[in-house]
């Protein structure tokens, strides 16, 4: 672990990464309230705006692939600036989108420039922690999940205030005040490049990144554990209100509890990681998710209580999202002139893995949650076959 006499102390510069690396989440879910308000006001159908989530993510995934081996490159502070700079004049332009072309098209790059601000943020978190890097990446996941428990209802107030357009002027300021934070406190110092006298290219970083030993299981593991977890928010709905038949509200209070069980989570997992390591907690995190999800589907099969069911869940997606950070960590550790690129590399992985789940649960048409069960225990042999093929040596 890196030592903290350079820069600012941890108690500070963890917050200010959780807080960058909320920017796109903030920006995701703070604006779902006013999607009928927007498609009014734009003279549009709710359909289209609805939309300009899908570009989001394929304005995010553009993005990390281009900024991650220009932060490597070029160094990661200006590319947090610009990323951080280019969100905040972009979540201006929505403010002043005329029509829905125009709102479509700024969200687009809205989203493209708040890649380059979030993609850094491993890469400090791999510099200051090291072989630890899972413990610092719980921390930052630990905060940053504040952002899309609380977005919604800042949505929400904004809207009864003033107007849809006030939710794209905090996202201005917020991205303003990170800025101004940001040149403020000290960050961890560039790494110093092992051969300067022969530069890499842009694309040559991917080389090296696909290039070494083992890494396709190990970003194979990385995207699946992230696939669970899409699995569950793109599933949750369905799930909860019209398969367990929930209220609105109560499927909120149920949705924020899981939230906090993977905050326990993720504070278990700093304390864990020291000690065990991040390939056995990736090990014994697939391994009890597994174990979870064949007793979901026999609880589902035999119609078990409710209750039961929904401690299964809250427990299947806890255990996983132990299985997703330190999956992320093990490929990030074996980079430290490319920690952009490989960043960029498995978000877009991420979110492009992400984007199967919906199509693959809605093709079950099932009254009960066997399908998710079967879809998460799927995902977790899988994961543990990657993790057998990228980290022989177990715990």
């Amino acid at each position: 672990m890196e030592s903290h006499s350079s820069h600012a102390s941890l108690k500070i510069l963890l917050p200010l990464l959780a807080a960058i690396i909320a920017v796109s989440p903030l920006a995701i879910d703070m604006y779902l309230p006013a999607m009928s308000r927007i498609a009014a006001d734009l003279h549009t159908s709710l359909p289209l705006v609805q939309q300009s989530m899908s570009l989001y993510l394929a304005g995010y995934a553009c993005g990390m692939l281009l900024f991650g081996p220009l932060a490597d490159k070029l160094g990661r502070r200006l590319m947090l600036h610009i990323g951080l700079s280019g969100f905040m004049l972009a979540s201006v332009g929505l403010v002043l989108a005329p029509d829905i072309g125009s709102f479509l098209a700024v969200r687009a790059l809205q989203a493209f420039f708040g890649s380059a601000a979030t993609v850094v943020v491993p890469s400090y978190i791999r510099q200051i922690y090291g072989e630890h890097t899972a413990k610092g990446m719980s921390y930052v996941s630990l905060i940053m999940m504040l952002a899309p428990l609380i977005a919604p209802t800042v949505g929400s107030g904004i809207m009864q205030l003033w107007h849809w357009q006030g939710i794209f002027v905090l996202l201005a300021v917020y991205a303003g005040l990170l800025i101004v934070l940001s040149w403020c406190i000290r960050l961890p110092a560039e790494p110093q490049c092992s051969a300067p006298h022969n530069p890499v290219s842009f694309f040559g970083r991917y080389k090296r990144v696909f290039g070494r030993a083992k890494i396709l299981p190990g970003i194979g593991a990385s995207m699946l554990t992230s696939f669970a977890f899409f699995t569950y928010l793109t599933g949750a709905p369905v799930l909860y209100m019209e398969i367990f038949g929930l209220s609105s509200s109560t499927f909120a209070l149920v949705f924020g509890a899981n939230v906090a069980t993977l905050m326990l989570a993720n504070i278990f997992n700093t304390r864990l990681v020291t000690r065990l390591g991040s390939k056995c907690i990736l090990k014994l995190g697939s391994l009890l998710a597994c174990l979870i999800a064949l007793l979901l589907a026999l609880g589902a099969s035999m119609a078990w209580p409710l209750w039961l069911q929904m401690i299964l869940i809250a427990g299947l997606i806890s255990s996983g999202a132990m299985a997703s950070v330190n999956a992320d960590a093990l490929v990030i550790m074996q980079f430290s002139e490319e920690t952009g690129t490989a960043t960029a590399v498995m978000s877009t992985l991420k979110f492009g893995g992400g984007a199967l789940a919906g199509p693959i649960l809605a093709s079950f048409h099932s009254i009960s949650a066997l399908p998710f069960a079967m879809v998460i225990l799927t995902t977790q042999l899988l994961v543990l076959t990657c993790y057998v093929l990228a980290y022989s040596r177990v715990c």
